[in-house]
């Protein structure tokens, strides 16, 4: 059985803002790319529990969250940049998984909550609001792989749960509710949802391998999300010093090319 794994950092339980724990330079990276890797290294002992002989660990995290050297050995690791969108993902894998997954922009009572980057207001497809864990979904329906799993914030499983029904999820942190952040800054946005409550990180793993190998033996269970050619992608970016944040439009039959198109602001391109 073949996995894939998807992973980003800031859904990680112990992983408790953006500026102090998901870039290089900051002073607790080390540490939040070692937190992210152990819940990894859970969500890896859950599936090779439910019979998984071939693992891909894809280091989903703009600036990289995986720490080689204290990744479980069974896995696989795709690492590095620039890669196409969706690279190492295709129609082999039986079942697909995320761990450390945040929710979309403006998500009511979410972690650091965002869709592809702080300064981003919305993402939608046909006027679906997907943020980062729809991207993936529908990219994964696209291989025909179902997405059985998901680890991080309560707001990103709602959120999991609502596009793939009776998906299996482990809520390792919960974001304070302070209502949304429509409208806000780049720098604001950041802030604004910075503050959690957080599961001990030894028992999120735990919730997190027996959840993993719940939803691969459950696959067939679950439901997968999915839209309909052809697409529209519009992607909104947030104000910034008093200037309206801008759009760009990608068109399209085909969801992959959709996403691998690169984005213009202010303009409408089809996706080839």
């Amino acid at each position: 059985m073949k996995v894939y794994v998807m992973t980003d950092m800031e859904g990680v339980a112990g992983v408790i803002d953006s500026p102090n724990y998901c870039f290089p330079e900051s002073r607790y990276y080390e540490r939040g790319c070692e937190l992210t890797t152990l819940e990894v290294n859970a969500a890896i002992e859950g599936a090779l529990a439910a019979g998984a002989t071939d693992i891909l660990v894809t280091d989903g995290h703009g600036h990289g969250a995986i720490t080689p050297m204290l990744l479980h050995p069974a896995a696989r690791l795709l690492k590095g940049r620039p890669r196409p969108y969706g690279a190492g993902l295709d129609e082999s894998f039986d079942v697909a998984i995320s761990i450390g997954q945040h929710a979309k922009s403006n998500a009511i009572g979410g972690h650091l909550a965002h869709s592809g980057s702080f300064a981003v207001e919305d993402l939608t497809i046909n006027g679906v609001s997907v943020g980062e864990t729809g991207s993936s979904f529908i990219r994964a329906t696209y291989f025909g792989v179902p997405y059985v799993f998901l680890s991080g914030d309560l707001a990103a499983t709602a959120e999991a749960e609502a596009l793939a029904p009776g998906i299996e999820t482990a809520v390792v942190k919960e974001g304070l509710d302070r209502g949304s952040a429509t409208g806000l800054g780049m720098d604001d946005n950041r802030a604004f949802n910075g503050a959690a409550i957080h599961l001990h990180p030894t028992k999120a793993r735990e919730l997190i391998r027996e959840g993993v190998q719940r939803g691969i033996e459950r696959r067939d269970e679950i439901g997968r999300f999915w839209l309909e050619p052809p697409y529209t992608l519009v992607h909104t970016q947030r104000p910034e010093n008093g200037v309206p944040g801008g759009e760009a439009r990608v068109t399209g039959d085909d969801i992959l090319k959709i996403f691998r198109t690169p984005l213009a602001m202010g303009k409408h391109v089809e996706a080839r």
